[in-house]
């Protein structure tokens, strides 16, 4: 019995009922001719409700299953499966309440829909989990309404279910396939050929626009009557590390994820993308120390060795020790390989403190400094001024803006490459960078 009053609940048509009977009451003791009539309306009203509870309770009615992916990808729409089964003998109109992991703090989720008697649907919805962890979801609520509508019952399914949150894997095929095809041209995002200049030849092809005049092979192109050139194939199995700083600059967010985020995102699409092009592919972190290492290797099961590594790493809030990084740097990487350096820097000033171990670094490794724009700011100053505050916040916007400009020019004046990109940029800019330079065979 506690569980029948536990799982049945009054509609809002029910309560428009009981108002309009007890107005009808009220009425009636003005008016007794009337009482009979309101009456018998009162029992009709009750015979109502009890053939409902009946229609409700006197078989299963619903079943319903949660279907979850195995692991969510962070910063990514996931899709939450619902299956949905009505074995009532006639129409249902149903009410969905999912309970929500705690971190998105939604208390108003709800998703109504009907389903037809023995029949069955699958409803989609889908969530973007913005921390990495794991995620607990609640019981899977139905509320079931029968044709009569005065009452509810309540279905419940899928209680306490867990999903860990990896790093974006989601985007692994996307940007794959964009990195080996022409979609990146396309788009405007590619920034030179990926033929590479190294010695290993690997083919005489047809000569296309965009294909270096100083490859032409001539005895093929008098021979063939039409230009051909030499193609030469990448310098292959290079160590490709991402180092990512997890110091306190990297927990600003943008759009939810912090910039920790980004660089995690961005190190797991890269590793895979160096992988697939033969290269061995390794990371690590840094901050007080330099912890979370995955050497450079290139095996199958490397991709899920960084994944399982990048799922632990946070933030500790901590001022990033360059010195530390370029201690183990100098003592652990012996050979010559590319750093991609996943840090931001706000001033120049910020800069100059760690130029020296920057420096340093690059005397013995191809370093790329990647740093992002903050594009609050860039909002900030596209914002019409109409007073002198806001004149004034946008001076001092423009001065941290042109501040990012001037970190590039002076890497660039001591011979080391940077990217400066949009956070959400951060994936496509650092493929286009690495391509590059395995095009220029700078490695």
């Amino acid at each position: 019995m506690k569980r029948f009053f536990k799982h049945t609940y009054l509609t809002f048509r029910f309560f428009v009922v009981a108002m309009i009977l007890v107005a009808l009451f009220i009425l009636a003791y003005i008016y007794p001719g009337l009482l009979s009539m309101v009456t018998i309306l009162f029992f009709i009203a009750i015979g109502l409700v009890v053939v409902d509870l009946i229609l409700l309770f006197k078989q299963k009615g619903i079943l319903a299953s949660r279907i979850l992916p195995e692991k969510l990808s962070n910063g990514d729409d996931n899709p939450i499966e619902i299956s949905l089964q009505n074995n009532y003998n006639f129409t249902a109109d149903l009410q969905l309440i999912d309970e929500m992991p705690f971190q998105y703090q939604k208390r108003d989720f709800e998703i109504n829909t009907q389903l037809k008697k023995h029949n069955q649907k699958k409803i989609t919805y889908t969530l973007r989990p913005l921390e990495r962890g794991e995620y607990y979801f609640g019981s899977l609520n139905i509320y079931v309404n029968s044709p009569i509508g005065l009452v509810m019952r309540r279905f419940q399914f899928a209680k306490d279910a867990m999903v860990p949150n990896y790093p974006s894997f989601l985007q692994l095929r996307k940007y794959m396939l964009l990195a080996f095809s022409n979609k990146l041209f396309e788009y405007g995002l590619k920034k030179i050929r990926r033929i590479g200049h190294t010695m290993e030849f690997e083919q005489i092809k047809d000569y296309v626009n965009g294909d270096d005049i100083r490859n032409i092979n001539w005895k093929a192109t008098a021979k063939r009557n039409q230009l051909m050139v030499n193609q030469f194939q990448d310098e292959r199995s290079q160590p490709i590390y991402s180092v990512i700083d997890k110091g306190r600059a990297m927990k600003m967010p943008f759009d939810g994820l912090s910039l920790l985020d980004y660089a995690i995102n961005a190190t797991l699409v890269i590793s895979n993308v160096a992988l697939k092009k033969q290269d061995k592919a390794g990371m690590f972190t840094f901050s007080r120390k330099v912890e979370n290492k995955v050497v450079a290797e290139r095996r199958p099961s490397q991709m899920n060795k960084i994944l399982e590594t990048l799922y632990n790493v946070n933030t500790d809030f901590s001022e990033s020790d360059f010195s530390r990084l370029y201690i183990d740097v100098k003592r652990s990487l012996t050979q010559r390989g590319l750093l991609l350096l996943y840090t931001n820097f706000e001033t120049l000033d910020a800069l100059h403190r760690q130029l020296p171990y920057l420096k340093a670094i690059a005397k013995n490794h191809l370093l790329v400094v990647i740093f992002f724009e903050n594009t609050e700011l860039q909002k900030l100053i596209q914002i019409e001024a109409d007073n002198t505050f806001d004149i004034f916040q946008k001076t001092i916007a423009e001065k941290f803006m042109y501040e990012k400009k001037l970190i590039v020019n002076e890497l660039q004046k001591h011979g080391i490459q940077s990217i400066l990109t949009a956070p959400e940029n951060l994936t496509i800019n650092t493929i286009n960078k690495y391509l590059e330079i395995k095009a220029r065979g700078l490695l």
